[in-house]
């Protein structure tokens, strides 16, 4: 076994089942968890590239990210990583010759059914800080990171969406959590220009927006945010 892996099976094994529909998830607790405390909640959102049913895939990018024990030590958090079927999609949209096409109001989607009753489990099985609910995800987890929050726009107090995308036109139902957008300027999978149009669209609304260009970056941007010092910190320091 890998050492990823070995790191990895720290994120128990779960499944949430909603009307003949299963939704597979792994959560890491905090270290030394109590029942008698609150913690904050983040909600991770995997790429298409790790959609399926194996429970195992989800983990590929960003599970590593809050296994460090100095993280685990200042940020006793709750950690959840869903795992979208592989036909499935996060997020509301259709491929197009220019990229994506999104819907003006993204909600009906199945897959995010699941995950938000996979969230009222949790919240109603483990304690939760319902001032610092969190989610993030990159790709199509960034895609589905803004259709989450279109969907409860007064559950989270942050949301960082890499490499995704959204129609612009949600900005005014989004604008409430704080938000960290990132994209690679040479990505050749979802152009920048996806993550541009919610970031100017958001700070017309007043949004609170911290957002990131990397020049000469491909697709996997998520690389360099995983990579920044500053981007756990800010992320577990906002609240509602």
């Amino acid at each position: 076994m890998s050492p990823s892996k070995i790191f990895a099976q720290e994120y128990r094994y779960a499944t949430y089942e909603e009307e003949g529909q299963s939704l597979p998830y792994r959560i890491l607790l905090p270290e030394n968890y109590s029942a008698k405390k609150n913690y904050p909640l983040l909600v991770f959102l995997h790429g298409s590239g790790e959609r399926g049913n194996d429970n195992e895939l989800q983990l590929v990018h960003g599970s590593s990210l809050f296994l460090g024990s100095e993280f685990r030590k200042n940020n006793p958090a709750i950690i959840v990583f869903p795992q979208c079927s592989k036909n499935a999609y996060w997020a509301t949209t259709s491929r197009t010759d220019t990229g994506f096409s999104y819907v003006k109001k993204p909600k009906n989607n199945p897959m995010l059914d699941l995950v938000e009753g996979m969230m009222d489990h949790i919240k109603d099985n483990y304690g939760v800080d319902k001032e610092r609910i969190y989610v993030g995800g990159l790709s199509m987890g960034g895609m589905g990171t803004f259709e989450l929050v279109y969907r409860n726009p007064r559950m989270f107090a942050a949301a960082f969406a890499i490499c995704g995308g959204a129609n612009p036109k949600i900005a005014r139902k989004i604008r409430r959590p704080v938000w960290r957008i990132d994209h690679g300027d040479a990505d050749q999978v979802v152009a920048i220009d996806h993550s541009k149009k919610m970031v100017s669209a958001l700070l017309k609304k007043r949004a609170s927006v911290i957002y990131n260009w990397y020049p000469g970056v491909n697709h996997n941007s998520w690389d360099t945010v995983f990579g920044d010092p500053e981007f756990l910190p800010w992320l577990f320091a906002q609240k509602k």
